[in-house]
């Protein structure tokens, strides 16, 4: 008894946007074949991945030319196509299903359909349709391909400049797919039609490195195979808003950098934020990247809600948490005042449960956390708090503690703590927690000297219930005495 064959559609690259069916195709099938280019990269492969399990066959088809390599690209590729369908007929043959992985949909301009064409008369098969990319760069942008009666018209880029801007002037709506090294000759026919100021560049649509923008305004050497063009509904002509994300790094290290934001940032078309901070991001080719300063949070804020209404997908960097006193107030408050742009923050590490972690867990029980910057705040409020917080028995992970320009206040803390704590109050002091100086000391209360301490250190202040063992680890129990 022979298998039988499934062309299975995974959508245009989010991995949860594959069908629950076929999800379970690629489950339980016992083959799973894949395209892929010379480089041995299968996009197909990489949207399935979360569905496969161990054991399966995997059969790559790897493409042997490209149009550039040869000066027969028909008959070499007609070849290839020969030899793929020998190597799936082969496992149909023992009995085995095969699983033909299409990304977006088999049949929409997909390498499945070779397959099918060569096998579909001799084996038992079945089709998955899959999300398009054409509907997944409607769905980012937000706006409709058409409505009522009007027509949509889907395209190659690979047709003459001609032709294509006949077609574009004909029509209601269109998308142009299969750009890369056409998008030249796309954009030429998009002007000569008259629709350039409407088009719209999509590319990775549903992905973490999903870009969008008028395609007026992209430079065609940027250009991927995995991109389109796309003209949408005229009667509700949509301009995508940007947005604001505020991206949290972490306190320094790679390794503590969450993959949503590491997507976010990849995904953002521009950077903004404390040139410190950006030279912690890798560049990316055609991302924009604007720095500055440490002390114009409020402008830098509204240079990014600026960028992000005019379409921008904005990634506003900080380090630690963007909530813990950092970017994202800052933001939120100045687009509090024309909310017209969507906001959103990304969590990070702190820096406060980096040292802890470091150093134990000092932070096990209820804790404070303050700044000593009387930049925003007098120091006056910031005494009270330290008073009731010493007062309440609690850790307090201190933020801020000193600048070139502030020098008092970590010896006043420590004469404000001592009124209230015992000399011996363990303190764990962590420096450049995550780079490359990273210095953890524990010590105590009285013993803290405040010509050791700069701002890149974080303090942890223990409360009564704080141990440090034999060993150096800090911890502070989760229960606390009841008398």
């Amino acid at each position: 008894m022979t298998g039988k064959l499934y062309g299975v559609g995974l959508g245009p690259g989010d991995p949860e946007l594959v069908t629950v069916k076929a999800a379970r195709l690629i489950s339980e099938a016992g083959v799973v074949a894949f395209h892929s280019a010379r480089h041995g990269k299968s996009v197909a492969r990489t949207i399935a991945a979360p569905y496969l399990r161990d054991g399966q066959i995997m059969e790559q088809l790897v493409y042997p030319v490209t149009t550039e390599d040869t000066d027969d690209y028909q008959g070499e590729i007609d070849a290839f196509y020969e030899e793929a369908a020998g190597k799936l007929a082969a496992h149909l043959d023992a009995g085995r299903d095969v699983v033909v992985l299409a990304a977006g949909d088999p049949f929409f301009y997909g390498s499945y359909m070779h397959m099918h064409k060569r096998l579909a008369d001799r084996y038992e098969w079945e089709v998955v349709p899959g999300v398009t990319s054409v509907s997944g760069a409607s769905a980012v942008l937000g706006t409709p391909l058409v409505e009522r009666d009007e027509v949509l018209t889907i395209l190659p880029g690979t047709l003459p400049p001609a032709e294509l801007a006949a077609r574009l002037a004909d029509t209601d709506s269109a998308a142009i797919l299969k750009l890369g090294r056409t998008f030249g000759n796309v954009r030429e026919a998009l002007e000569a039609a008259g629709r350039l100021d409407g088009a719209w560049y999509v590319e990775r649509a549903t992905t973490g490195r999903q870009k969008m923008s008028p395609l007026a305004d992209v430079d065609p050497e940027s250009v991927p195979y995995f991109s389109l063009a796309l003209l949408p509904s005229q009667s509700r002509p949509a301009k995508p808003k940007g947005e604001v994300v505020v991206v949290g790094l972490g306190p320094g290290a790679r390794a503590w950098l969450t993959p949503e934001a590491r997507q976010e940032l990849e995904a953002a078309d521009e950077l903004v934020g404390y040139s410190t901070y950006l030279d912690r991001v890798p560049e990316r080719p055609g991302q924009k990247r604007h720095s500055s300063h440490n002390q114009v949070e409020s402008e830098r804020a509204a240079f990014a809600l600026d960028l992000a209404r005019k379409g921008s997908r904005v990634a506003v960097v900080s380090s630690g948490d963007p909530g813990v006193f950092a970017m994202a107030t800052a933001v939120l408050e100045v687009a509090a005042e024309s909310p017209d742009v969507p906001v959103r923050v990304i969590p990070g590490v702190t820096a406060a449960n980096a040292v802890a972690a470091k150093a134990g867990a000092p932070l096990g029980h209820d804790y404070a956390v303050i700044s000593l910057s009387d930049r925003l705040k007098p120091w006056d409020v910031i005494a009270e708090r330290l008073e009731a917080t010493a007062k309440a028995d609690l850790v307090i992970a201190i933020y801020n503690p000193a600048s070139k320009a502030r020098t008092h206040q970590v010896a006043d803390m420590r004469d404000l703590l001592l009124k209230h704590r015992a000399p011996d109050t363990p303190i764990v002091v962590g420096r450049d927690v995550g780079g490359p100086e990273e210095e953890i000391r524990v010590l105590t209360l009285g013993a803290l000297d405040p010509a050791t301490i700069d701002m890149r250190c974080l303090l942890i202040i223990g409360s009564s219930q704080t141990i440090v063992t034999s060993q150096g680890v800090v911890f502070t129990p989760r229960r606390y005495p009841t008398s």
